[in-house]
């Protein structure tokens, strides 16, 4: 894979520091259709033609970043990620001035920056936690312009032809609301959804080769559960969980823990205890979601949700059954 062999360039009169690439391997299971999604992204088909920059949205830990660092391996280009905060500001974005030993400013290049220069590709990671204002300062670059404006450097840089970006954005309530005309430059919308069973348990043999089949189809059962529930427990957290069963299966010889007390125990440990009983952990987030236990039909139309008539008054009973037991 290509990485830059210099660790500075001058701009303008500027020298700027390259940051370093990310050297992790890893490598994309399952879901092919996505991966040739984003690769299409980041074709040129004519010398008038520019690369598009989508977005990839997800739940955490279902391996967004992941698919970007596998299509950037395919396409043999070093990989830059700049992680995305909600107190990144533009010059943590483009170019930061640091004081070096020697007493004079030293202008270090960001992550994204360095693809730019270097011809790589970048991966803004979460993006949607940033504010507004950060995303302004990148408008010039995520569309037919293609370069960025340092105020603190005072230099403006162009992007490689080579250069290829995509955001990643989790989807939970701790982000921001993306400008409309930053979205709009962020396009198409690339959505990773769970693997299915097959894939997951690839995924999980992939990260932890030395775990039992049994461990292994344990937690695959769980995740698979947990999709179908629409809970977001995700590959991350089976990876999390066995990690931390096997351990304390391996910790001590005399008395080991079994293998279902270490599964539970981890589980507790890594998602708490509501994740014990899935089925009770759906309807509470349902109710929290404002009560409704599926979309709208007919029946809601005539009848109150406590109607014994309602078409759905067996379910509307056993929820207020588990109610009555919680209690």
């Amino acid at each position: 894979m290509a990485s830059p062999k210099a660790s500075t360039v001058e701009i303008g009169g500027i020298t700027l520091h390259l940051s370093v690439p990310d050297a992790t391997d890893q490598s994309w299971i399952g879901q092919d259709a996505i991966l040739h999604q984003l690769l299409a992204c980041w074709l040129v088909v004519d010398p008038t033609d520019r690369p598009l920059s989508p977005r990839i949205i997800g739940q955490p830990g279902i391996g967004k970043t992941t698919l970007a660092m596998a299509a950037a391996r395919l396409r043999k280009q070093a990989l830059y990620i700049n992680q995305c905060t909600a107190d990144t500001r533009p010059e943590d974005l483009l170019v930061t001035p640091v004081l070096a030993e020697s007493g004079k400013i030293a202008y270090h290049a960001s992550p994204l920056v360095s693809a730019m220069i270097t011809g790589s590709v970048c991966v803004l990671d979460e993006g949607n936690r940033m504010n507004e204002k950060s995303w302004a300062s990148l408008a010039p670059l995520l569309d037919h312009r293609r370069y960025v404006e340092s105020v603190v450097a005072g230099v403006t840089i162009h992007a490689h032809p080579e250069f290829r970006c995509c955001v990643t954005m989790n989807e939970d309530e701790s982000t921001y609301e993306v400008p409309d005309y930053i979205l709009s430059r962020l396009q198409p919308t690339l959505t990773l959804g769970f693997p299915d069973r097959d894939d997951e348990l690839a995924i999980l043999r992939y990260h932890l080769p030395f775990a039992s089949a049994d461990l292994l189809a344990l937690t695959v059962e769980f995740l698979q559960k947990a999709h179908e529930l629409k809970l977001d427990f995700s590959p991350r957290d089976g990876i999390n969980i066995l990690r931390f069963a096997i351990k304390r299966m391996s910790q001590d010889s005399k008395h080991p823990l079994s293998r279902d007390d270490a599964w539970r125990e981890a589980l507790l440990c890594v998602l708490g205890e509501e994740a014990v009983d899935l089925e009770n952990l759906a309807r509470r987030k349902r109710r929290a979601m404002g009560g409704q236990h599926a979309p709208m039909g007919l029946g809601d139309l005539f009848f109150t949700p406590g109607d014994p008539l309602h078409p759905d008054a067996d379910d509307y009973d056993d929820e207020d059954e588990d109610e009555d037991d919680e209690l």
